[in-house]
C-alpha cells in the first residue's frame, strides 16, 4: 500500500470520527438539561451535570444542555479564558493574530519534533501531520481570538495540503504509467522491425 493511500485512509477515518463526534455532541447538547441530570441522579450515576449549573440562575425545564453551558461560559469562563480575554482586548488586531499563529506554531513543532524522533516519518509527511495536528489542538486550546474563524482555518488549511499532495502524487504516478507503457509499445516495436529486417 502506497503512501498516498494511507494518507487518504488516515485523513478519510479522521474525517469520519469528527463527523460522529460533532453528530454525538450535538444530540447530547439538545437534550433537556433538568431531566437528563434528574436521570443521572436517579440512576445513581457516577457524574452528574450539577457543575454545570451557574451559579445565581434559574434553570426551567425547558433549557437544553448546550443553552446551560452557554451560560456558564458566558459567567466568566475558567481563568485561563478570562486572563487571555484581558490581554486579547489590550492587543491591536495584527499583533492578535501573530500571536494566534505562534500559538498555532508552537504545536506544529511540538508534533513534528515527535514525529521525527519517535517514528519513521519522512519530512514531508511528518509535517504535514504535524500541521493537522497542531490545528486540531488549537481549536480546543484558548487563543487570543474569541471567533471560530482562525480555528476553522488552522485546521482546514492543513486538510487542503494533505488532499493537494495526495492529488499531485497520484497525478504524476499515472503520467509515469502512461509513459512506461509507451515506452515499452515504442521498445516493442523496435525490436519487431529490427527483428524483421535481420531475417
Amino acid at each position: 500500500m502506497n503512501k498516498g493511500i494511507l494518507q487518504l485512509i488516515l485523513l478519510v477515518s479522521l474525517a469520519c470520527l469528527a463527523a460522529a463526534g460533532f453528530v454525538a455532541g450535538r444530540y447530547v447538547l439538545q437534550l433537556p438539561f433538568r431531566a437528563s441530570n434528574d436521570a443521572l441522579h436517579r440512576d445513581g450515576g457516577p457524574l452528574t451535570l450539577d457543575f454545570l449549573i451557574p451559579g445565581g440562575s434559574y434553570v426551567d425545564e425547558k433549557s437544553t444542555i448546550g443553552e446551560v453551558i452557554r451560560m456558564k461560559l458566558e459567567q466568566g469562563g475558567s481563568p485561563i479564558d478570562r486572563f487571555l480575554r484581558t490581554i486579547s482586548d489590550q492587543i491591536p488586531p495584527p499583533y492578535r493574530y501573530l500571536g494566534n499563529l505562534l500559538f498555532f506554531l508552537f504545536w506544529t513543532i511540538c508534533f513534528f519534533g515527535f514525529f521525527r524522533i519517535f517514528t519513521l516519518m519522512g519530512y514531508g509527511m511528518a509535517l504535514r501531520f504535524s500541521l493537522l495536528l497542531g490545528g486540531i489542538v488549537y481549536y480546543f486550546m484558548p487563543d487570543l481570538s474569541p471567533g471560530w474563524y482562525d480555528d476553522a482555518l488552522f485546521v482546514l488549511v492543513p486538510i487542503l495540503i494533505i488532499l493537494l499532495r495526495w492529488y499531485l502524487v497520484r497525478k504524476r504516478r499515472d503520467k509515469q504509467k502512461i509513459f512506461s507503457k509507451k515506452s515499452s509499445a515504442l521498445y516493442g516495436a523496435l525490436t519487431f522491425y529490427t527483428t524483421q529486417e535481420l531475417l
